[in-house]
């Protein structure tokens, strides 16, 4: 049974789709001191650019990038993820050897339904966990929440998080995915995300949820629950542009 115990844990349909939601967030996490993993359920097998042992090796040095304590794939097939009892347990089984408070996932409802239905895998799994029944062999355990990230379709967020200054360090880890995004000197097919425009379409998402926010750069979160705070001065008292 593994040693490592996290603070947040983020799962992704695909290797890159947690740098693309919520990548400034983990940074930020992570220099604040907090422990990090990512979870890829698929090895992204199907994608039209890139081998799996290219994603293995861009997904490991956007994590070094980030500074994820810890990242590793579950192999459930690509364009396949289905909300069956097997991969239930393969998600429930890696909460509890990673114990996680918080988990981010993304948002069930998007443009890809690999997003769509690995957001309900682990929704539904991170609840299950915390039921000693199911899969008894390792010791329950229930994360505080489930935080969703934004992939291409939009909602109105919960809160936003502020990482202006871990934009450039977002960017960087998703240039570590050469295969995968703007790359003028990677041959093969053209993507929806290859492009130059689909890039630049990050930065102003980002600008506008910082707009939104009063930052420069912001990345959304949802949450299915309301926050109570203990003390709103140190939220509602943050110095905006």
């Amino acid at each position: 049974m593994s040693d490592i115990r996290l603070d947040i844990l983020a799962f992704g349909a695909h290797p890159d789709d947690v740098e693309l939601g919520c990548a400034g967030t983990l940074l930020k996490l992570s220099q604040l001191g907090y422990s990090t993993g990512i979870i890829d359920l698929t090895e992204g097998e199907k994608a039209s650019r890139g081998t799996v042992e290219e994603r293995y090796i861009e997904s490991s040095e956007s994590a070094k990038l980030l500074g994820v304590k810890h990242r590793e794939n579950l192999k459930i097939s690509d364009a396949n993820i289905l909300l069956n009892e097997q991969n239930k347990v393969k998600v429930i089984e890696t909460i509890r050897r990673l114990k996680p408070k918080i988990i981010f996932a993304p948002n069930a409802y998007d443009r890809h339904p690999d997003h769509i239905h690995a957001g309900e895998l682990v929704t539904e799994a991170a609840f299950y966990s915390g039921l000693a029944q199911i899969s008894p062999t390792l010791p329950a355990h229930r994360p505080h929440k489930v935080i969703f990230y934004m992939t291409t379709y939009e909602f109105e967020p919960t809160f936003i998080v502020d990482i202006t200054d871990q934009f450039k360090g977002k960017m960087k880890a998703l240039k570590a995915y050469k295969s995968q995004f703007y790359n003028p000197n990677w041959p093969g097919t053209q993507t929806f995300v290859s492009s130059k425009w689909f890039m630049e379409a990050l930065e102003f998402r980002a600008r506008h949820f910082g707009w939104k926010s009063g930052v420069k750069y912001g990345e959304p979160f949802r949450m299915r629950e309301l926050l109570a705070l203990d003390d709103i001065m140190p939220v509602l008292t943050k110095n905006i542009m």
